[in-house]
C-alpha cells in the first residue's frame, strides 16, 4: 500500500541512496511529511523507525530524524538475504500472471537497462522567471511534498540538460516544450497563499502598499500578480535591496510585502504589524502530480 510504513521507508530509503536526502541533513517532520503524503503521522513515525534500525536515520531531541549514512549498515550476507525474499515474492507474482522463465528474464534486463531512473529524483529544477521567484516556487513545491530542487530562470534553456525532471510554471511551458524529449516535464499551477491574500485585503485603512525584493527583476511579476488578486485602490510602491539597506519609501508605507530572500533585512527593521511575507503555494493538482512522478514509482 501507498500509505504504508513499509512503502514510505522504501520511498525515502531510496531517496536518501539517491542523495536527494543528504547526510546530516533533516528529514520533514513526520507531521509534514504525513501531510504531504495524505497518511497519518504515525505511519509516517513508523516509517522512520524503521530506517533507524537500519542505520540510516538518528533521533536527535528537539531536531527530529536526521539522514546518517547514505546505504543501509546492513551487511551483503544480509543485503542478499531481503534482496532475495524481494525476488521471491516478485517471481512468484509474476508466475502467477503466467509469465514464463524466458519472459522473466527478458523484463528483468529490460527494466535492469531502465534502472537509471532513481538518479531522477535527485537532479530536479525549478524554473521562474527570476532567480529569486523560482526559489519562491521551489520552496513551495519543497514545502508541499517534499522535493526539493535547484533553480533555474526562465533563460537558462540550455542548462535544462543538466537535470532530469523540471518544474515549470505554466506560463512558461512552451519555452521548455521541447525538454519532453530528454526528461520530465512537469508544469505547475501556483499562486500567492490564499492566507496572505485575505490579510492583506483585511488591511481595509491602508492607502500605500510597499514591496521589497532582493531583485529588480522580481518586482514587476510580483505586482502584476498582487494586481489579479486584490482589488487595491491606493498605490503600490517598490524597491529592492541593496546591501544591508530596504528602500526609503519604507518608512512612510502603510503596509510591506516582501520576498522571502528580502526577509532577514526587512524583519530586521519593519514591526510585525506592517509587514507580510509573500509565498507562493501550488495547486493540489500539480502536487498530485508530482507525487505520481517521484513518489508513486
Amino acid at each position: 500500500m501507498k500509505n504504508s510504513a513499509k512503502y514510505i521507508a522504501d520511498r525515502i530509503r531510496l531517496m536518501i541512496a539517491t542523495k536527494q536526502f543528504q547526510v546530516g541533513e533533516v528529514l520533514p517532520s513526520t507531521r509534514e511529511l504525513g501531510q504531504q503524503l495524505e497518511t497519518s503521522f504515525h505511519t509516517v513515525r513508523k516509517a522512520y523507525h524503521i530506517l533507524a534500525d537500519e542505520g540510516l536515520v538518528t533521533s536527535e531531541q528537539g531536531r527530529g530524524f536526521i539522514v546518517e549514512r547514505q546505504t543501509t549498515s546492513l551487511d551483503k550476507s544480509d543485503r542478499l538475504e531481503v534482496g532475495a525474499e524481494k525476488m521471491r515474492k516478485l517471481l512468484e507474482e509474476l508466475i502467477g500472471y503466467g509469465l514464463d522463465e524466458s519472459e522473466i528474464d527478458e523484463l528483468f534486463q529490460e527494466q535492469l537497462n531502465f534502472m537509471e531512473w532513481p538518479d531522477r529524483i535527485e537532479t530536479c529544477a525549478t524554473v521562474g522567471e527570476t532567480e529569486e521567484l523560482g526559489r519562491m516556487l521551489s520552496e513551495s513545491i519543497k514545502k508541499k511534498v517534499g522535493v526539493k530542487s535547484r533553480i533555474l530562470t526562465s533563460d537558462q534553456y540550455n542548462e535544462t540538460v543538466k537535470y532530469d525532471a523540471l518544474f515549470v510554471p505554466v506560463h512558461l511551458l512552451n519555452l521548455f516544450r521541447d525538454f519532453a524529449e530528454i526528461g520530465r516535464l512537469l508544469p505547475i499551477v501556483y499562486g500567492f497563499d490564499p492566507d496572505v491574500i485575505l490579510s492583506i485585503v483585511d488591511r481595509a485603512a491602508i492607502e500605500t502598499i510597499g514591496l521589497v525584493a532582493a531583485e529588480d527583476d522580481t518586482i514587476p511579476n510580483v505586482i502584476n500578480q498582487l494586481k489579479l488578486n486584490i482589488k487595491f485602490k491606493g498605490s503600490f510602491v517598490a524597491g529592492a535591496t541593496y546591501g544591508k539597506s530596504l528602500p526609503l519609501f519604507v518608512r512612510d508605507t502603510d503596509l510591506i510585502l516582501y520576498t522571502p530572500d528580502s526577509a532577514n533585512l526587512v524583519e530586521q527593521k519593519i514591526p510585525e504589524r506592517r509587514r507580510i511575507k509573500l509565498e507562493y503555494q501550488i495547486s493540489e493538482q500539480s502536487a498530485q502530480t508530482i507525487r505520481a512522478e517521484l513518489w508513486d514509482q
